[in-house]
């Protein structure tokens, strides 16, 4: 008898565990995909954004103390909604035929957030640049830069940006970072 006060205890305890978890779940708006339905990088129906889908450019913003700072910016030029989510890659080209000038651009920050795009709207990526001229001509070897070269995330295929600078030929000289897509 005792025993079986005891299964039912421990039942009703996993049963009321069980309800609390899915109200959890419902008040903070939680939705969990039905075993049949696939699963994808995105937890909507909402798909991930392609190359295709955007067009990239650069504001620049701001300077000071041997650095620069703008966003790179993917436009959703679809009609219809998309995903970005993380970093894209990001180096300097030159030489008028988009040869890679020095190392690819540094990922700063940890937080990647999903941005749901609709038709037009922005995803920005915040850039710092360091002037090359901060490095001694010696380690750096400076050369004349083209432009950006932006990869959207998860995209194999890249776009040009033009944004006219100096760079270091060095590929041991990172004079770009930037941080993951924001809304």
């Amino acid at each position: 008898m005792v025993r079986s006060m005891w299964h039912r205890s421990l039942w009703s305890l996993v049963a009321l565990c069980g309800v609390l978890l899915v109200a959890s779940f419902h008040e903070h708006g939680v939705q969990t995909a039905p075993a049949s339905a696939p699963r994808s990088s995105t937890t909507s129906a909402v798909a991930e954004c392609a190359d295709a889908d955007l067009h990239a450019d650069y504001r620049a913003r701001d300077a000071g103390a041997g650095h620069r700072f703008g966003v790179v910016r993917l436009r959703n030029t679809s009609d219809y909604a998309c995903v970005v989510r993380g970093w894209g890659g990001l180096s300097y080209v030159g030489g008028g035929d988009g040869t890679q000038v020095g190392a690819a651009a540094d990922r700063d920050g940890d937080r990647a957030r999903r941005v749901v795009l609709a038709p037009g709207e922005r995803a920005l990526s915040t850039v710092s640049e360091t002037v090359a001229s901060n490095y001694p001509r010696a380690r750096c070897r400076p050369t004349h830069v083209d432009g950006f070269r932006v990869y959207v995330p998860d995209s194999t295929r890249s776009q040009f940006v033009a944004h006219p600078t100096t760079g270091c030929r060095n590929d041991s000289v990172h004079l770009l970072s930037h941080r993951p897509f924001r809304g």
